[in-house]
């Protein structure tokens, strides 16, 4: 523990013989400890912001009830001698700022000498500390104890051990609005889990009742500290460390793809120069820029780690540190949301072109082009099996109308036309069926999955899904059609914020196939995109939706637009327009919907058989 300096005076006025009264010194550093030290997880918290202040190696963390009988951090950092001991524990005694205009430039986690001062005033508080392994201290004050402690030699290596026993002992009616004793030591984990995600480059380790409970290495990544201290082994292989950065910072960013989605945020985490932070807007920077890859309701796992230049920041905000002021905290957000936005893109890239590279036997690895010749979307192109943005772009409402024209031909399974009449012996017996190197319709089920076989594969695709993707990619490649409307529709807003939006944001709208305009204390709405279907009221609330869209606004739009375009659950299709709408689904860089469900499902032959319990 780094913690020494000489302890400050308090100001001495003269008693006043009204009602207003001086408290006694002994209350007032009560009352100020209650403010730092709220619970069990906030000596846990502070303690080890000491000993990762003191460049500690390795931290081992033990509570014992819940943290309130027992919160004991041991480090192997600096340590201390006996003069920077001898006052470590003095309200306002720090190393780490001389002045007012230290908070400016603060660089480590703690800086205002508060934390020991505090743990002293409600608990027990004793410390031993070695500043070079030879000579070691212990120190062991409390609450009403003066100036000078008592001190005792004793043995240790270098280092620091940090302990508060029986907290709130003194002041009963606090103790109990403590939760019990579990509730505490799963707040003491979390503030643990806390510091080890943001420092993978130490060791630590967390004992709670004499049980180990975590241990985490030393980690090569913030990827991988973050997938041993949140996730399971299988989860961690899903998760991905990015970068970004601006004038004056610069942030890591783990996030975990599509296979990892949690039902609420609190698997978001903010970290600002080592520190948890509560940022909603890096939180809501994190969400934007995965927006589409989740489904609805559901929300991403991850953590952005930003480091800024301390002129830029202030953290001295809140009592415990939790939060953070940024000079330009539009810059972070646009970083972290631009840059997980391209992550995203070429996440679904790169996995659409390994499926059709790896799985698809159909792909010649020279052309991309399938087998088979003519394209089932006229014109007489090949398919092109790694698509091309072009490609993309066609939609199926137009394909499903020339294949209308000219149905493709289907031809049956070879070797399976009198299966009807073939004896289950006789099946088992004749030579497995070749597989498929180009996709093959097998038929529709429950109104909404399209089958295709193809390969040693079958794939499950969802008809609504598969549309709304491919509508989407075709309205953000080129301008969306708008049509005037024959009489404009009159609104109001509810806010003045939602007025500032539609006036700040009308340009864009307008490119959206969105045209407003302003009658007085009133708005109206005259052309929306062609074949816009929703009502007036939920109209309105769709425009004005998109002010939560931030950056987002076009993504957002599009994908309302498309869902309900699309074709529904129950809707029907002819077998010619099911077969060209799958095969074009396949055909999609990402395999996704705008709002961030699968397209379709596959399940191998093998696997199949497995199922049935059937060989081969």
């Amino acid at each position: 523990m780094a913690n020494s300096a000489a302890a400050g005076t308090a100001p001495v006025a003269a008693a006043s013989a009204g009602r207003i009264k001086l408290l006694p010194p002994e209350e007032v550093r009560r009352i100020a400890a209650g403010e730092v030290i709220d619970r069990p997880a906030a000596l846990i918290r502070e303690f080890l912001d000491n000993a990762i202040d003191a460049g500690a190696a390795n931290i081992e963390v033990t509570v014992e009830g819940g943290g309130a009988k027992k919160a004991e951090v041991v480090d192997d950092g600096e340590g201390m001698g006996r003069e920077d001991l001898e006052c470590c524990w003095l309200t306002h005694a720090t190393s780490k700022i001389r002045s007012l205009d230290d908070l400016s430039r603060a660089e480590t986690l703690g800086f205002r000498g508060e934390a020991l001062a505090a743990a002293a005033a409600v608990s027990r508080l004793e410390i031993v500390s070695s500043a070079d392994g030879r000579e070691a201290w212990r120190l062991e004050v409390g609450p009403g104890e003066q100036y000078p402690p008592r001190l005792e030699r004793v043995r240790r290596t270098k280092g620091s051990s940090v302990r508060s026993l029986n907290l709130y002992d003194i002041i009963p009616a606090r103790k109990r609005f403590l939760k019990r004793e579990g509730s505490e030591a799963a707040l003491c984990r979390q503030a643990f889990i806390d510091k080890a995600l943001a420092f993978p480059e130490i060791s630590f380790r967390f004992t709670q009742d004499g049980r180990p409970v975590h241990f985490f290495p030393v980690a090569a990544s913030k990827k991988e500290r973050f997938a041993a201290a949140l996730l399971d082994a299988r989860e961690g292989a899903f998760l991905h460390e990015i970068h970004s950065g601006g004038a004056g910072f610069s942030a890591d960013i783990v996030i975990g793809g599509p296979e990892l989605c949690r039902s609420d945020r609190r698997m978001l985490y903010v970290f600002t120069n080592g520190r948890r932070i509560q940022d909603y807007s890096l939180t809501q920077a994190l969400e934007y820029g995965t927006q589409g890859w989740f489904p609805n309701g559901t929300h991403p796992v991850g953590a952005v780690y930003v480091d800024i230049d301390p002129a830029l920041a202030d953290f001295n905000i809140h009592p415990a540190k939790r939060e953070a002021r940024f000079r330009d905290p539009g810059a972070i957000h646009h970083a972290v949301s631009s840059t997980l936005r391209d992550f995203c893109r070429r996440l679904g890239l790169k996995h659409g072109e390994s499926r059709r590279e790896a799985d698809f036997p159909g792909d010649t690895g020279e052309t991309g082009a399938f087998r088979g010749g003519a394209s089932l979307f006229g014109g007489g192109a090949a398919f092109e099996g790694r698509a091309s943005p072009a490609a993309c772009r066609t939609g199926a409402t137009a394909a499903m109308e020339t294949l209308l024209e000219k149905p493709p031909a289907f031809s049956p399974l070879p070797g399976r036309a009198d299966y009807g009449a073939a004896s289950e012996a006789a099946f088992e017996a004749a030579e497995a069926p070749p597989l498929y190197s180009e996709p093959r319709y097998a038929g529709r089920v429950f109104c909404l999955f399209i089958l295709v076989e193809w390969g040693n594969k079958l794939f499950i695709i969802d008809q609504h899904a598969a549309h709304e993707r491919i509508l989407y990619n075709r309205f953000l490649a080129s301008p969306i059609p708008k049509q005037e409307l024959l009489a404009p529709l009159p609104f109001t807003t509810e806010s003045e914020e939602e007025d500032r939006f539609l006036e700040a944001r009308r340009g864009e709208l307008a490119a959206l196939g969105v045209e407003i305009k302003k009658d007085g204390d009133a708005w109206r709405i005259e052309a929306l995109p062609a074949l816009w279907r929703l009502d007036d009221g939920e109209t309105v609330r769709q425009i004005l939706d998109l002010r939560k869209a931030g950056e987002n606004m076009t993504e957002r739009w599009a994908a309302t637009l498309c869902c309900h375009q699309a074709v529904r659950d129950g809707d029907y299709l002819d077998d010619a327009s099911a077969f060209a709408l799958a095969k074009e689904a396949l055909a999609l860089p990402d395999p996704r919907c705008p709002h961030g469900r699968p397209i379709w499902t596959e399940i191998t032959r093998e696997a199949l058989f497995k199922a049935v319990r059937r060989g081969n």
